[in-house]
């Protein structure tokens, strides 16, 4: 079975006019997919990754407007300076989604500590740092979508992951106290888990590991980053403006809960 062939969004074009989205990890993969879609319903996107050069050429692919930005999630410093300089260049902030995110795997018996806290300190405090940097300003605007990337990893489990599962779900939890935190300031926060998605890193996978999977996946093929990036633009959305603390599974049925 293979994707649509389609990625257009469902939303209207307009359907985030006049809205800023901050996209960490952004340079390629699922956090390009998202801005692209992002931009493709109006919003005008900042693309933050730690390489600065591939943020900025992945930002001249994006429709409408759109700003490259350097950011390593996992420095507060550079977090804070890089929300700084979205409000200088749009004066305001709409949507954050938190993407950015690496894998250090390994089975735990032989996981070196420091693989352990770099995968805590990219994956769970950049989403922490970024969210908190956001809310200051969401507060303000007394709205807000906060979309943080979880993974099927977080409810499941994976061998070799254990640092990757436990950054993830511990976003889960982090994303629900978020969202009743803030609710009453007009901020929302959800995540979105996706299953195994078709990128640069499933490619290197030998064939029959990736058939293997796809024989786990009822609907029969790995997602692609479009999938992805099309909960997200729902939840950013006015669509879901009565969804909040939830996580969306986007794993093709791989795993029910």
């Amino acid at each position: 079975m293979t994707a649509p062939s389609s990625t257009a969004s469902p939303l209207a074009p307009s359907a985030l006019a006049g809205q800023v989205a901050l996209v960490t990890g952004a340079a390629q993969g699922i956090g390009l997919a998202i801005a692209r879609t992002l931009a493709g319903c109006g919003a005008a996107v900042v693309l933050a990754d730690v390489d600065a050069e591939k943020a900025q050429a992945a930002a001249k692919t994006v429709t409408g407007r759109a700003l490259g930005l350097a950011m390593n999630v996992a420095q507060g410093a550079e977090v804070t300076a890089g929300i700084d300089r979205v409000m200088t260049e749009f004066g305001r902030l709409d949507i954050l989604v938190n993407n950015a995110g690496i894998t250090r795997d390994g089975l735990l018996i032989r996981m070196k500590e420091e693989d352990w806290d770099r995968v805590i300190d990219v994956n769970l405090k950049g989403t922490f740092s970024c969210t908190k940097g956001a809310l200051g300003i969401m507060i303000k605007q007394r709205r807000g979508r906060i979309i943080s990337i979880a993974s099927i990893v977080a409810v499941m489990g994976n061998s070799g992951q254990a640092n990757y599962a436990a950054s993830k779900a511990a976003i889960i939890g982090f994303t629900k106290s978020v969202a009743r935190e803030y609710a009453n300031r007009g901020v929302t926060a959800n995540a979105v888990a996706p299953g195994f998605i078709a990128t640069a890193m499933t490619e290197r996978l030998p064939d029959d590991v990736q058939a293997r999977l796809r024989e786990q996946i009822p609907l029969g093929r790995l997602g692609v980053p479009e999938d992805v990036a099309q909960a997200v633009a729902f939840l950013a959305s006015d669509a879901a403006a009565y969804i909040t603390g939830q996580v969306l599974h986007v794993n093709g049925g791989m795993w029910m809960g």
